[in-house]
C-alpha cells in the first residue's frame, strides 16, 4: 500500500485534452480573468468613491463582486500555469487548498445572494423602513455570509486532510473535495458521510431565505397597482438574474461530476465544469452595471475622467517635447 507522505503531487488529467491548442486555451483564459478582476475592481471602486452607492444593496454587492474575485483567483491562475505545464500536476497541500478556495467560494456566493433577496424583500415590502432596518443588520449579515461558509466548511476538509491518499489522477482541472476522498485508500465512508450531510447545510438555508423574500415579493406587486409592480420588478431584476446564473453554474458542475458525460466535446465537458467558477464572476458586474443606472451613470463617469486625465497627461507631454 502507498504510504501517505509518498504522494506529494497529483496529475490533472483534464488538461493532456487540451493538446496542441493549449496556447489558444491559455490565451482565452487570461483574457477572461483579466476581465473579471477589471470589472470586479472597477465596481468596487466606484461603489467606494461615490458616496451616494453607500447604501446596503451596493455594500452587498461589492462582497458578491470580492467573492468572484476571491473564486476566480482560486482557479484562474493555477490553471493558466498547468496550461503552460507538461506534468499538469498540483501538489496536495495546493490541491487541499483550492478545495476549500473553490467550495467557500461556492456557498459564499449562494450566502451573499441570500442575504441580498433579504436586502430587496426590505426595500419592496417596507420601503419607509428599509434604512432602519438595513442599517441595524447590514454589518451582521456581511459577517455572517463570510464567517458561515469559511468556518462550516473547515469541518469537512478536515476530515478529507486526515485521509491516506494512494491515487494519484484527478479527472479534473482542479480539485474538488469528493475527487480527493475518490483517491483515499484508507476509509472515507465518515468523511462522505460528512461531505454529504453538509450540502443541506450550506444550501437549505439560503433556498429558504430566497423563496421567502421573494414570495413576499411577489404578493406585494400581485397587490400593488401597475406602476409600483413594475418598480418593484426592476429593482429585483439584476439578482434574480445573478440567481439563475449561480444556478445553471450549480447544475452545470453537477451534470458533469455526477453524470458520465464522457461522449460530449472536450470542449462542452470544459465549459460545465468552469462555468460556476466563471461567468458569475464576469456576469454580474455587467448584468448590475447595466441595470443599475446610479452604477451605470458613476462608471461612466469614471472612466471619462481618466479619459480626459490621460488626455491631459499626452497634452502636456507634448508641450514639454516642443519646448
Amino acid at each position: 500500500m502507498t504510504n501517505f507522505s509518498e504522494v506529494t503531487s497529483l496529475h490533472l488529467s483534464v488538461y493532456y485534452g487540451m493538446g496542441d491548442l493549449k496556447l489558444l486555451y491559455f490565451c482565452i483564459f487570461l483574457i477572461i480573468y483579466i476581465t473579471i478582476v477589471a470589472e470586479n475592481v472597477a465596481l468596487i471602486g466606484v461603489v467606494y468613491r461615490e458616496k451616494s452607492l453607500h447604501e446596503p444593496m451596493y455594500l452587498l454587492l461589492c462582497n458578491l463582486a470580492v467573492n468572484g474575485l476571491y473564486g476566480s483567483t482560486a482557479l484562474l491562475p493555477a490553471l493558466l500555469s498547468n496550461i503552460l505545464s507538461h506534468s499538469h500536476k498540483i501538489s496536495l497541500p495546493l490541491c487541499q487548498t483550492q478545495i476549500y478556495a473553490i467550495h467557500t467560494y461556492a456557498i459564499t456566493e449562494f450566502t451573499i445572494l441570500a442575504a441580498m433577496s433579504y436586502d430587496r424583500y426590505v426595500a419592496v415590502c417596507y420601503p419607509l423602513h428599509y434604512h432602519a432596518i438595513m442599517s441595524k443588520r447590514l454589518v451582521k449579515l456581511i459577517v455572517f455570509t463570510w464567517l458561515y461558509p469559511l468556518l462550516a466548511f473547515l469541518i469537512v476538509l478536515i476530515f478529507t486532510v486526515r485521509l491516506q491518499i494512494c491515487g494519484r489522477t484527478i479527472e479534473q482541472v482542479y480539485c474538488l473535495n469528493y475527487l480527493l476522498v475518490k483517491l483515499a485508500c484508507s476509509d472515507s465512508s465518515i468523511a462522505s458521510l460528512v461531505g454529504l450531510l453538509s450540502v443541506p447545510l450550506y444550501t437549505v438555508p439560503q433556498i429558504i431565505m430566497i423563496f421567502y423574500s421573494y414570495a413576499h415579493i411577489l404578493r406585494i406587486c400581485i397587490l400593488s397597482f401597475t406602476k409600483s409592480k413594475f418598480k418593484a420588478l426592476r429593482t429585483c431584476t439584476p439578482h434574480l438574474f445573478a440567481i439563475i446564473n449561480y444556478t445553471i453554474g450549480c447544475f452545470f458542475e453537477i451534470a458533469q461530476s455526477r453524470f458520465n458525460i464522457s461522449h460530449l466535446p472536450y470542449q462542452t465537458k470544459l465549459f460545465l465544469s468552469l462555468y460556476f467558477l466563471i461567468f458569475p464572476p464576469i456576469l454580474n458586474p455587467a448584468i448590475y452595471g447595466l441595470s443599475i443606472q446610479l452604477i451605470r451613470v458613476q462608471l461612466l463617469r469614471l472612466f471619462s475622467r481618466k479619459s480626459r486625465e490621460v488626455t491631459n497627461i499626452r497634452a502636456k507631454r507634448a508641450v514639454v517635447t516642443a519646448h
